[in-house]
């Protein structure tokens, strides 16, 4: 929490609001024998115990303490991370009971993102990581089965191969699941030459080892939009041994970005401009100096820019005449070497090399980036987060603002109580920090856009669906309410 809590119940402020509320990123806490008998099931009893075996494992580094993890180049595993609020970890634990407290907590309907199944995201072996998926999104189903007219559950999609993602999308929609995540940074093994393996990650995009239109393609035609929830935990500066919240602390933005920013050099987001992406748990700041930079090194170096940079521009006659007047001695002595001073980044362009280095990315200038980023790319943030103000502040978005998504965290640490995450979020109305109608974008409009585009999406056969069918039957309006009239300088 960030300052004095509003007086009002999260119930309360849904009644102010006067509009429907929808939690993008809750998360179900899985019941993991239900999920290790669906292994069996998928797989046999060996499977079963490797599955237990992981969670085992995570426990064990858990236990050793810092001198062995980083003997083992291990870091501190997340601990005493999910809600020991009883009746809250039941909440996560149980949808029936979530959607039971969802008027409680100010909610009419909430996305549960998986807690132990981004596992499956990352198990190393493939025909294993689809046996935990399928298990994890199966044991989803069944317990959110009675509930899903305001609560749906969000099937994990390994993606360390585009037939791999397929297949999995493929699956999922037959078992009727209408929202997904998928991996977003693959590490992949290399071997150079000249040192040992060593590890680099896909983030599905630009320099990917694979061709992911396919993926998007199929996104597009299940109408299920493409969600990361991607961390950097565990590799660069965020692999302490010790220390679990020096490698949380904006884990999920480098994570978010990371991707966010393959996808756009790829040019993803151009071949699919009816495809919406979202970016979970980093909150928007990322994305606002992401957007911000990226234009500025278009503006630099995009198209015939670069070509200013070409050392062949230079009057080396000139450059030698103004050594000679003001070099001193020191390189006056060297001024034979003018040649070589010259040489360092500025070598010639090899063969295979790009040098329009945006033109794979298919944006032509900044108001392409940001109608990426207003109307394609979405940003979650928790009920808590100071800056998701930054998504509305025209005075950094030059004329076009940030899609951005309420998210409760449910279940985890950084939501302790769940019936405040509402009030939490109106608190920064009350603090001036964001406007009625910026809390209703991101708790409502921008959702809809987002989950649904301009159908129904996930929304379809809920509590929601004539909600969002009378709002999509006046998509203008809905436009003009989301994109122009709630951006303000702050």
């Amino acid at each position: 929490m960030t300052g004095p809590m509003s007086a009002h119940t999260s119930a309360e402020v849904r009644e102010r609001l006067g509009h429907p509320v929808i939690d993008s990123d809750g998360h179900l806490v899985e019941y993991l024998p239900l999920v290790g008998d669906l292994v069996a099931e998928e797989a046999g009893p060996a499977a079963a115990q490797r599955f237990d075996a992981i969670f085992d494992g995570l426990a064990a580094v858990g236990r050793i303490g810092p001198p062995a993890r980083r003997r083992l180049g291990a870091m501190r595993p997340p601990w005493w991370a999910v809600s020991a609020s009883s009746l809250d970890r039941a909440t996560a634990m149980f949808p029936g009971l979530l959607r039971n407290r969802l008027d409680e907590m100010g909610v009419d309907f909430a996305f549960l993102y998986p807690t132990f199944g981004m596992a499956a995201l990352a198990v190393p072996d493939p025909e294993f990581r689809t046996v935990a998926a399928r298990a994890f999104n199966r044991a989803a189903l069944e317990v959110c089965a009675g509930a899903r007219d305001r609560v749906e559950p969000v099937a994990v999609i390994p993606a360390y191969t585009p037939s791999e993602a397929t297949e999995a999308l493929a699956h999922v929609a037959e078992l009727g699941m209408k929202a997904v995540v998928l991996t977003g940074l693959v590490p992949r093994t290399i071997s150079p030459a000249s040192s040992g393996p060593a590890s680099v990650y896909d983030s599905l995009g630009h320099g990917s080892t694979h061709d992911y239109d396919p993926v998007w393609r199929t996104c597009e035609q299940l109408e299920l939009m493409p969600t990361f929830h991607s961390a950097t935990f565990g590799f660069g500066t965020r692999a302490s041994p010790a220390n679990y919240m020096f490698n949380h602390v904006g884990g999920f933005a480098a994570g978010a970005e990371a991707v966010a920013r393959s996808l756009l050099f790829g040019g993803v987001p151009v071949r699919f401009p009816a495809l919406r992406f979202a970016f979970m748990e980093g909150g928007v700041a990322w994305a606002v100096s992401l957007r911000s930079d990226l234009i500025r090194h278009m503006e630099l170096r995009a198209g015939e820019a670069v070509a200013c940079y070409n050392p062949d521009r230079l009057d080396r006659q000139l450059l030698a005449d103004c050594l000679a007047s003001h070099g001193g001695d020191a390189l006056r002595a060297r001024a034979d070497r003018l040649g070589e001073a010259l040489g360092p980044l500025a070598q010639p362009v090899a063969d295979g090399d790009a040098v329009d280095e945006f033109a794979e990315s298919g944006l032509e200038g900044p108001d392409d980036v940001r109608e990426v980023f207003t109307t394609q790319f979405f940003a979650g943030c928790e009920a808590d987060d100071p800056l998701t103000c930054l998504a509305f502040d025209s005075r950094f978005s030059a004329g076009g603002r940030l899609g951005a998504l309420f998210s409760s965290d449910l279940g985890h640490w950084d939501a302790p109580e769940a019936a405040l995450l509402l009030t939490e979020a109106w608190d920064q109305v009350e603090r001036g920090l964001l406007t009625s109608d910026q809390l209703r974008a991101i708790t409502f409009e921008d959702p809809i856009r987002a989950w649904a585009g301009s159908g129904l999406g996930p929304f379809r056969a809920t509590a929601l669906e004539a909600e969002v069918q009378r709002i999509q039957g006046d998509g203008s309006k809905l436009a003009a309410r989301s994109l122009v009239a709630i951006q303000e300088n702050l």
